[in-house]
């Protein structure tokens, strides 16, 4: 009598975009080690995330942020709009305080830190390919805080239009750091950190420098709605 036939578990396709090769062959290794996810493709650039989706179909994008030619965060709208289906989470060493809001808001589905540890990470790869919303409990209990009129609700300006150095600037900035503090920290000239201050001013619809310091601050300490 023949037996019959098994069905075979259909591992979830994983793409990971990383630019630190190290990184990027860890968490490839973690993924296929799972009975059930299976690592599909890698990019390493903003300008790779299209072709790979395209070529590899994943269910799941695992994205950094700080990709070798730009930052991605402005890009997850583009991904969303092209590719529907696509659920994308952020794993990234930047601070979830100040990027996981603009992520969410530009589609993202989760947002991890890459602090996290290996059981945590696939903990939310999981979570999120099962359709939920994944988030560490401090972030998810600060936006159910805001969401629930707890905290007063304030605009909060598109960070994911500012450029990496403009960020770089406003972090500084928001840390206290003087103009020229901020110059010999990123080894520009004072005159080019007058620049870029300016152009924040305009991006963030701010008045004077002084509003320029207080946002950054409020900004840095994640505390906005107070602005």
């Amino acid at each position: 009598m023949t037996a019959p036939p098994t069905t075979e578990l259909r591992k979830r396709r994983i793409l990971v975009a990383d630019d630190h090769p190290l990184v990027q062959q860890t968490v490839t290794e973690l993924i296929n080690q799972e009975a059930d996810l299976e690592c599909c493709g890698t990019a390493n650039s903003v300008c790779q995330l299209s072709p790979a989706v395209r070529a590899g179909h994943p269910d799941l994008l695992l994205l950094d942020l700080g990709l070798k030619d730009s930052n991605a965060l402005p890009h997850i709208s583009v991904l969303r709009d092209e590719f529907p289906n696509l659920r994308i989470l952020v794993l990234s060493q930047c601070d979830e305080n100040h990027y996981a809001e603009p992520a969410l808001r530009g589609g993202a589905c989760g947002y991890i830190m890459k602090e996290q540890a290996a059981g945590d990470i696939l903990d939310a790869i999981r979570a999120v390919l099962n359709g939920e919303i994944h988030l560490s409990p401090k972030l998810a209990a600060r936006l159910f805080d805001r969401f629930a009129g707890i905290k007063p609700i304030a605009p909060i300006p598109a960070l994911e239009h500012l450029s990496d150095r403009e960020l770089q600037v406003l972090r500084l900035l928001g840390a206290d750091l003087t103009t020229r503090e901020v110059a010999e920290d990123l080894g520009l000239s004072i005159k080019t950190v007058e620049t870029y201050r300016e152009k924040l001013k305009e991006k963030l619809e701010l008045k004077s420098g002084d509003e320029l310091i207080r946002w950054a601050s409020l900004w840095v300490e994640g505390n906005l709605a107070q602005f």
